[in-house]
């Protein structure tokens, strides 16, 4: 079942911001090529300043947790949080099927 990811990174510092922007590119568009990676969305959030929202969508939380400890992805990753001083947040997320959770389904026999 496909997931999505919600990566949330916060900054207060401008300058970092100049510094930031290229990372995520890049480590956006290597993510864009790894198996499973379907797509993905940067949001930067209105009422928040510094605050960065990005959205990816994955066939499988297996494809995810291949990409999140490849060697590649961990060092862009230490370079944003070392230039934000601050660690990158994660949250993953399933589809729930007919917007109703598994355990509150309905049973038959």
């Amino acid at each position: 079942m496909a997931i999505s990811v919600m990566i949330q990174r916060k900054f207060n510092d401008k300058e970092k911001a100049a510094g930031l922007i290229p990372l995520i590119v890049k480590l956006r568009s290597q993510a864009t090529i790894q198996p499973g990676y379907i797509t993905g969305t940067t949001f930067h959030c209105v009422d928040c300043p510094g605050e960065y929202l990005v959205i990816s969508t994955w066939n499988s939380l297996d494809d995810w947790n291949r990409w999140l400890q490849s060697e590649q992805r961990m060092a862009l990753q230490k370079q944003i949080d070392d230039l934000l001083g601050e660690t990158t947040q994660y949250r993953i997320y399933e589809s729930l099927v007919g917007g109703v959770l598994p355990q509150f389904r309905s049973r038959t026999d």
